[in-house]
């Protein structure tokens, strides 16, 4: 017979789920058990919260779920015992619920014995459940591992402890087993991955034999050799030396801008003369960033330049969910009647106001012909309203009313942080304290940063202002493709991708390496494995890039550059900065670093040139140049689209799109006052803001 159909190709969980389907009854489940998605997940903790008397206020039903992940990654099963009060010589359970560890303790059990009521697994109990089982059942096991007796694992350095032991079961009899892995990608231990699992397999396995893949087929000579010396500095590490036939290709290039806004154009300047020059197809680019709220800046410099592009593995800035959560209390400051961001505030669960109460707002607006903000404030001051509703509107009203009174006395990002403090709406990521809600967190932080920035550049700017603004921003997505679009995307999203042309972002310390990582050498080797994984998608031409001071999280930052940049000898890269003239549309173009002779032959220092700082010191270890402005803004002309411009009869508006020739150019622009309008270009007597 055909043996390759007794093969079985799956994930981990798809293969715990068809042996599960086939053994469950062993384990007192029903074999047609249900699987719960993180929804079903969150609902059940939620039971599980009410039924211990313990607050979802204090803790996040989100946290709870996420600490169990955790433990059952682990293998950690829920202590079914009482915790008794000794000194009080009494079995009596005794809880002292100050903390999510005795949180866990209380809600664990309660939730796992839910789980079985129900016929039901979580998507960690798949794996958790099969080697209980596996465990407990050694003839079962015994038929599994005659079954599979050669066993083989991609991405091994990503496996947590318990698909370890699940490996370790199944191939306990044979010893057949081969895995593949690369302990230098390993970047995935805040979400339980185990580096341990392959540093120590051959303890695991005993006579295993290790081959290593050593030859490189993607990367240039020197940027390979670069990669190798960043990730030799860590200890946890087999060691290994990559090498490659391919050419030596150019060095890296290191540039290091006065501020982020620099660093983000210069990395449009730098693809637009990539794409204009050499004619490179914007999608052969990628851009990567350590964090998420990194993207906002580089976004809307791309955008200014009329370049294409694309968030992989995730959202633009505007449209992530905590981003536009914020954005809809904003729009209720300016238009308390905008029925959709109501709703989006009721949403968020952040006043109490559940479906229920919704519904009766509706059918009241209905019924009276009110909109939903009036239909608000007349319940709120009625009589016909039960108690419990009426004071949760009442109390939503109260709310409303102290933002617009302080949105009318204060700047822009001063009523944003208003809003994250007074709805809670930080505190309550806070308490979730997993990776996703930190990096939301970041988000919320950078939106402050932009809404300073905009303050910075537009006197007296009111909410108003700031949401024209990030309206056009979310919404000037009609590019013209055809050239492809360049690619944004976290350090983490890049592994298993490669790009000919690769920029990283923010190579400073507190930002990559990231701040959570400084005080714990674990996490920042995964720190170092992060970006030896994005240096080694690139193909052809690696540009790092840092500033010497970032707007980032709401504050401005001024912090040294990456320890990173230090482990590569300075004979692999190449740094330039911008000119010491202010105009940053007067620093380097493309241009200029193909033509040596032009920068002269200034060489930068060892470790020390990282330190320095262009503004200070341009003349002495930076490199100086006086551009006419590259070919790219030539060719854009004036006018580029995204600019902000005045006209003497409409007022504010910024340019959406333009087209025509260079003497009939027709510009399409948003004014505030009046609209889209289109304009020629010589006639329209434009200032640029």
């Amino acid at each position: 017979g055909n043996t390759s159909l007794d093969m079985w190709i799956s994930t981990f969980h798809s293969a715990c789920v068809r042996i599960l389907r086939m053994e469950m009854n062993h384990l007192g489940y029903s074999r047609d058990f249900v699987i719960y998605d993180a929804v079903d997940q969150i609902a059940l903790i939620k039971e599980c919260l009410k039924e211990t008397g313990l607050s979802e206020e204090k803790f996040s039903p989100m946290a709870i779920s996420n600490k169990i992940s955790l433990m059952k990654n682990d293998l950690k099963e829920p202590d079914l015992s009482p915790r008794s009060n000794s000194q009080a010589g009494s079995n009596d359970i005794v809880y002292d619920i100050n903390d999510y560890d005795d949180a866990i303790l209380k809600i664990y059990p309660v939730y796992q014995k839910k789980l079985k009521t129900n016929n039901a697994l979580d998507f960690d109990d798949l794996l958790l459940i099969t080697v209980k089982l596996f465990k407990s059942k050694p003839d079962v096991l015994a038929c599994y591992q005659d079954r599979f007796q050669y066993i083989l694992v991609d991405e091994y350095q990503d496996t947590n402890y318990v698909q370890h032991m699940l490996i370790n079961l199944l191939a306990g009899k044979h010893q057949n087993i081969c895995v593949v892995g690369d302990e230098d990608q390993s970047i995935y231990g805040w979400r339980g991955a185990n580096i341990d699992n392959i540093l120590d397999f051959e303890k695991t396995f005993n006579n295993t034999r290790v081959v290593k893949l050593e030859e490189n087929y993607r990367s240039t000579k020197n940027i390979l050799e670069a990669s190798n010396y960043v990730i030799s500095k860590n200890r946890q590490r087999k060691g290994k030396i990559l090498f490659t036939n391919n050419k030596a290709g150019e060095k890296i290039t290191y540039y290091r801008a006065y501020n982020e806004i620099e660093e983000g154009d210069f990395i449009s300047r730098t693809a637009m003369d990539f794409h204009q020059g050499e004619k490179v197809n914007f999608s052969s680019m990628a851009v990567f960033y350590r964090t998420n709220a990194q993207s906002r800046v580089i976004e809307e410099s791309l955008r200014k330049s009329g370049i294409p592009y694309q968030i992989i593995g995730g959202l633009k800035f505007y449209d992530r969910k905590e981003i536009k959560d914020i954005i809809a209390y904003c729009r209720i400051i300016v238009n308390p009647d905008d029925s959709v961001g109501l709703n989006r505030i009721f949403n968020t669960n952040n006043h109490g106001i559940g479906k229920v109460t919704v519904n009766k707002i509706n059918n009241f607006a209905s019924e009276k012909k009110l909109t939903r903000y009036d239909a608000i404030k007349t319940i709120a001051n009625s009589e016909s309203f039960s108690g419990v509703v009426k004071k949760k509107i009442e109390k939503f009203c109260g709310f409303l009313d102290r933002q617009k009174e302080f949105a009318e006395k204060n700047t822009v990002s001063e009523v944003i942080k208003y809003i994250q403090a007074e709805t809670g709406y930080v505190e309550k990521l806070m308490k979730e304290n997993s990776f996703e809600s930190s990096n939301r967190i970041e988000n919320l932080k950078e939106l402050i940063t932009a809404a300073k920035s905009f303050e910075e550049n537009n006197n007296s700017a009111a909410v108003s202002d700031f949401l024209d603004q990030a309206a056009l921003v979310s919404s000037i997505d009609d590019f013209d493709d055809k050239h492809g679009l360049v690619a944004l995307m976290t350090l983490h999203n890049s592994k298993g991708l490669e790009f000919p042309i690769v920029f990283i972002t923010g190579m400073e310390k507190r930002i990559f390496p990231h701040i959570r990582s400084m005080d714990r050498e674990e996490e920042l080797e995964e720190e170092r494995r992060l970006c030896y994984v994005g240096m080694t998608r690139t193909k052809n031409r690696l540009f790092l890039l840092n500033a010497v001071t970032r707007k980032i999280y709401g504050m401005e930052q001024t912090n040294p550059p990456s320890e990173f940049l230090d482990d590569i000898p300075e004979d692999l890269i190449e740094m330039i900065s911008p000119s010491q003239q202010a105009n940053s549309s007067l620093a380097y173009s493309h241009y200029a670093l193909k033509n040596k002779t032009q920068i002269g032959n200034s060489r930068p220092r060892r470790v020390s040139q990282w330190e320095a700082n262009p503004v200070r010191n341009s003349g002495k270890n930076f490199i100086k140049l006086h551009s006419r402005g590259t070919s790219s803004e030539r060719l854009r002309g004036k006018f580029p689209v995204g600019t902000k411009v005045l006209h003497s009869t409409f007022g504010k508006g910024i340019i959406l799109d333009k087209n025509g020739s260079d003497a009939d150019e027709i510009l399409i622009i948003f004014f505030k006052g009046a609209g889209k309008k289109k304009l020629k270009s010589k006639y329209a007597n434009l200032k640029v803001l």
